[in-house]
Parts: C-alpha cells; structure tokens; sequence
C-alpha cells in the first residue's frame, strides 16, 4: 500500500504540454524538442521538493531558498526570470545589492546541483535566470493532480513568497480541478484516480474555500467510489461554506450531483434512527440562540448558532440541521411534536444570550434526545462584547472542541451497552471508544477485535480506520503488544488507510501523523499532517496534543508546550485529559522543569492510572529530583501495568531526536531505580 504523504499522479505533466503553446520555445524563439520519459533530472514540487537523478539519486538543494528559487524557475520555464524579481520575491527586507549577493549564491548551489548530474539546465544571464527543459521531467503543471500542497516545505521564507506560492498553489490547484471535473462529467476517468482527485480537490478548497468546482470533484469522486453517505455529507460541507463565506447558495450543477440522491419526501409517524446513509454518526441540531432581555432579533442570535455549525461541520462524524430549520420550530423538543420528530435529531444545542453594558453572557447546553432531553453538557461564557465576530469566534471554537468528545463518550457509552445488538459499523465503532479512553486492559483488548469486524462490515468507514489505529497506538505505548513491529506496521496501514479514505477528516490526519512520529520517528511527515489536520479544524484538541509531541520529539519544547496549552484551552476538561497532560509533562521535562512535571504527573495519573506514558515521565522527572521514596511508591505500578519494562528499550523506543533530550530521559529514569 501506498505510504501517506506520497500518493501523487499526473495529467497532462509533460514539460511540453501541448495544452500550453508557449512551451513550445524559449522566449528567443528557438525551439524545445519534447522530453524524453527518462530524462536527467526529474523535479518533484507537490510535497517536499526533491530533486532525483535517472538512478534516483537525491540531488535536492540543502539550502531552502535554493530550493525557492528553482521552484520559480521550474514553474516559469521556459520563460526567463529577472534576477532583481528573485531577489525581491526572496529577500525582500534586504537592500538591493544584499539579494543580489545572496541569490548569486543560490544559483551557485543549483548551477552545482545540475552540474552533478551532468546538465546544464540552468542559464544564468546577467539579468535574468531560465531553466532548459529538455532534461527535465517534473510533476507540477497545470493540469497536473496532487494529494500533496504544493512545496509543503518552503512554507514562512517570506511574506513576499507566502504570497506567491499562495497564488501559485490556487491557480494549478483550479487548473487540475478543471481537468477532474471535466473527467468525472464525461466518464473518461482513465486518467483520474478519484481518490488522487479527491485529496488534490481537498488541497485546493484549504486555499480556496469556495471553490465549487474543487467541491464538485470532491463530491463526484466519492461517488466514483460508491460513497453515496460521505458524497451527501461533502455537500453538506459544501452548503455551509459558501453560505458562511460568500452568502450564496451552490450553483445548479453542484445541486444536480446530489439531486438524485435526495431522500424521498414523506411524513413519518414516529421517531427513528436516521436512515443507513446516516448511520455512520451522531445527527445534532444547533438552534438559534434566545435572548432573554432586549431585542428578541438579535442579529448575535443566529450568527453565534451558524457560527457553531460551521465549526462543527469540520468534525467529519456529525450529521448537521442548520440553524434555519430550527428557527420557526416552537416549544421544547419532543418525539410527538411536529417538526421536531421529522428531523429525528441525536442532540440539541440551544442557549441563551444576556448584554450587561459591554459584557455579553452566553450559556449553552447540549440535550441528549435520546434520553429524554437529558442535559449532556453545560457551559457559560463571559465575554466583552467589544469585537462580535472575535466573540463569535471564541465561543463558537471553544464549544465544539468540548461538544466533540462529550458526543462521542455518550455515544460510545450507549453503543456499549446495546453490544449483543450493534450490527453497524457505527455502533460497533462507537461501542470501543470508552475501553480506549480508560485503558482498562481486559477491555481493551476485547476492542480490538470489534474495530476489526467494524471495519469487514464497512471497509470504507475512515472512523472505524482512525480508531482502530489510536487502537495499536495504544497497544504500543502501553507495551501490550505481543508483536510491536506488526502491531506499528498494523497502526501506519490503518492510519493511511484512513486518511484515504477521508482526506478531509482531520482526526484521521492527526492520528496519521501521530503514528509516523511515535511509531516510525519520521518527524517531518508528522508535522505536515498535524498542520494540515489543524488548517482543518483548528477546534480538534487531539490535533495540539499530537501536533506537540511532535515538535517535542524534534527538540522544539517551547513550541510544544505553546501548542498544549492551545489544546487544553479549548477543552479543559477533556476525557483524554490525562493525554494532554503527558505532551505536557514530557516537554517539561526535557526543559528541566521537573517540580511542574511532578504536579502534572499526579494530575495525569489520578484521571487515568492506567497510563503508562505518565508513570515514565513523572519517575524520571523524581529521579532528577532525587525524590527516590516517591519514585519507590510508583515503581511498582508502572512494573505490574509493563512487567517487561526496561529503560534501554524504553528509550531505544521512544521517539526523541536529540542526543541530549534521550539522555536526561534515561538518566532520570535510572536515577528512580527503574531496572535499566
């Protein structure tokens, strides 16, 4: 299977596209002869560049303005480009000569790369640079599709260049949209692999939201693929963006890709589950808010709730009713109201809005309409009502963080309680989550296999994928795996598979990312799929923890610690809490704050004792300490969890980069009286 972060395929990537005369000659007229397949040099500008000879021979520039600079003559070529142009777009805070200097360097650096393998495609003029490409064969050309954004590694040179390669991504983004969704309308999908259209559409809509036609090929792709649920609820996506971002409506040909797929109108006499292509997750309403003094059309009213379902609707797992629907329903819900028994809602956000001079208070509660408008959640906000659209914002954000995990634990709860009955996907799914947040072993192995046979029921269910990943994470971390390099090979093809499945699911994003760092000790790949996954939903919590191991492992720990905070703010009373904690602790930790790592440790290890990560990293920081009677007192806790725990291999496993970082670990554990 194809590994995450390199599926890319190409229309029409010929140096010599006939699509576009202008390749045709150099800009003195002279003519180009056609590529050959097999040509010196071959660029690779979606994802990381890389630069590989005929052999494969990584040739790549070290230096990454080097790299900038080749990428805009790749992207130009064969047209030439202005030295001072370069030197503007690179070095836009230094004096002209000063670019100058510095870029004369970079094409020292190219002019060499070339030279290596026996080319000479650049040619270096005294006022302008141009790239031959004769011997070249490179993947980003209009037309051509990616899973990959484009030169994902020269992010924050500049703002000059930020801005350039923001157009740049938008305009090859639209050009490969158009190539996809010509292919999807008139059927000739030889080309065009749905799934490589899907994540390049997917790629295109984080720069362009509104999109239709990416949103489009997005929708018919799924349907390529028999995805009826996941193409309805990518319209659902489509409707919320256009309405939140550009007030319109989807054009008539995004409406006739779902037109046929609509649900036969009718008048049910009673409640029920949502029909199968809704059985994949939980149905919430947001209604509009209430004021409850002053202006009863309060304008905060129904923007705060539209704000609340966009946000939600980046959480791939719910079935949204937006907020208009709810409006004109009057009373408190029930199954034998009119109205509201039709929508056969899950649960029901709604709350209140009070102004005091300039404070606003916003109280909001989630109803769980599966038990009797049981309160699930509660929260207040107090709020300066300087800046709505920031109080909207805020509010909005921080609400679905805490809403997410709280449907998903009752969902959960419920789906275990009725196990003997589940014959979804979905059920069965939602049936293991509280065994892995608790950590319970007896009940956590017993989820594995349940997640197995959620995934034989429904292959294409990504949740059910992303679980059973954070599943053999688990499996791993807690070292309960009989067999840890089967269980991490198990854990990297689910987590793809995953991702494949729904690159728009920023869970499974995360989770991805998470096992090529944890698991694999690839640090880059992770960081590109935790930043993709927050560009996504900057409301995942899971996504800042994960997002700051990661830069944990890579021996950034103020950045860490920056990015758990961001996660625990926006759910402070997170279930995985004790997970959240952990990232903490371990960045902490290699700062040498080890007095902050012990109080969190206790924190961590009081909302889950199972956890053995947190055992690690709180005995180390007491072997610092020399705090040896505490240590004493947890040694044999962590001892009766891991019975074969061994500092080498824990450190052996453990994914830190830097010498230094592996060495206090190890040192504080030993110190504690761990058995090396």
């Amino acid at each position: 299977m194809m590994a995450v972060g390199k599926v890319v395929a190409a229309v029409n990537i010929s140096p010599n596209d006939p699509t576009e005369p202008s390749d045709a000659s150099h800009s003195n007229g002279s003519p180009v002869a056609a590529a050959e397949p097999d040509g010196l040099v071959r660029i690779a500008l979606y994802g990381t560049m890389q630069v590989l000879d005929a052999q494969g021979i990584d040739h790549t520039p070290r230096i990454r303005r080097s790299r900038a600079v080749l990428a805009v003559l790749v992207l130009a070529a064969p047209r030439p480009v202005l030295r001072d142009q370069l030197a503007t777009l690179l070095w836009s805070q230094r004096d002209r000569d000063q670019g100058r200097a510095s870029l004369r360097q970079c094409v020292h650096e190219i002019q060499g790369m070339f030279a290596a393998v026996g080319s000479s495609a650049l040619v270096a003029e005294r006022n302008h640079l141009l790239l031959d490409t004769r011997s070249i064969i490179f993947d980003a050309r209009l037309g051509s599709l990616s899973a990959l954004p484009l030169l994902s590694d020269l992010d924050g040179l500049g703002p000059a260049f930020d801005s350039w390669l923001f157009t740049e991504r938008r305009r090859l983004g639209r050009a490969a949209i158009s190539v996809a969704e010509a292919a999807f309308a008139d059927g000739t999908l030889g080309a065009v692999e749905p799934l490589v259209a899907i994540m390049a559409a997917e790629q295109l809509l984080t720069v362009d939201p509104v999109n239709e036609a990416a949103w489009r090929v997005v929708i018919a792709g799924h349907l390529a693929l028999g995805r009826r649920a996941t193409a309805l609820e990518t319209y659902q996506r489509c409707v919320a963006e256009l309405a939140d971002r550009a007030k319109i409506a989807p054009a008539a040909a995004t409406r006739a890709l779902v037109g046929a797929m609509s649900e036969p109108a009718s008048a049910p006499t009673m409640r029920t589950r949502p029909p199968p292509q809704r059985a994949r997750g939980a149905r919430l309403g947001v209604r509009p808010f209430r004021r409850i003094d002053g202006d009863a059309n309060d304008p905060l009213s129904l923007g705060l709730a539209e704000e609340i379902t966009t946000a939600l609707a980046r959480f791939r797992w719910f079935f949204l009713v937006a907020s208009p629907s709810l409006a004109c329903l009057d009373g408190e819900p029930g199954e034998d109201r009119p109205g509201w028994r039709d929508l056969a809602l899950d649960f029901l956000l709604d709350g209140t809005i009070q102004r005091s001079g300039d404070i606003i208070r916003v109280s909001i509660r989630l109803l769980d309409l599966c038990a009797g408008a049981e309160v699930l959640w509660a929260t207040r906000f107090d709020r300066s009502a300087h800046d709505l659209l920031r109080l909207q914002d805020q509010i909005a954000s921080e609400t679905v963080a805490q809403i997410d995990p709280a449907v998903l634990l009752r969902e959960g709860e419920r789906a275990a309680s009725r196990s003997g009955d589940a014959t979804d996907a979905y059920r069965l799914t939602m049936g293991t989550i509280p065994a892995i947040y608790r950590l319970e072993e007896h009940a956590f192995r017993a989820a594995g296999p349940i997640l197995a046979e959620a995934i034989r029921i429904d292959p294409d269910y990504a949740t059910a994928h992303t679980w059973y990943a954070c599943w053999h994470i688990f499996l791993v971390g807690q070292n309960w795996a009989e067999n840890p390099a089967q269980a991490m090979a198990a854990a990297a093809r689910l987590a793809e598979r995953a991702v494949a499945l729904d690159p728009s699911d920023a869970r499974a994003l995360t989770v991805a990312g998470h096992v090529h760092a944890f698991l694999h000790g690839r640090i880059d790949e992770a960081v590109q799929l935790h930043e993709r996954a927050l560009a996504l939903n900057p409301s995942l919590p899971l996504a800042w923890a994960l997002s700051s191991l990661a830069a944990c492992y890579a021996g950034r720990h103020e950045e860490a610690i920056r990015r758990i905070i961001q996660g625990r703010a926006l759910s402070p009373l997170d279930p995985h809490g004790f997970f959240f904690d952990m990232a903490h602790m371990l960045a902490l930790l290699m700062l040498g704050e080890f007095e902050s790592v012990v109080l969190l440790g206790r924190e961590a290890l009081s909302l889950n004792p199972q956890f053995t990560s947190a055992y690690k990293i709180l005995l180390s920081a007491l072997g610092h300490l020399g705090r040896l009677q505490d240590a004493a007192a947890l040694v044999p806790r962590l001892l009766a969890l891991e019975p074969a725990f061994r500092v080498d291999l824990s450190v052996a496993r453990t994914p830190l980069q830097k010498p230094a970082d592996l060495a206090r670990y190890r040192e504080g554990l030993l110190r504690a009286g761990l058995p090396a």
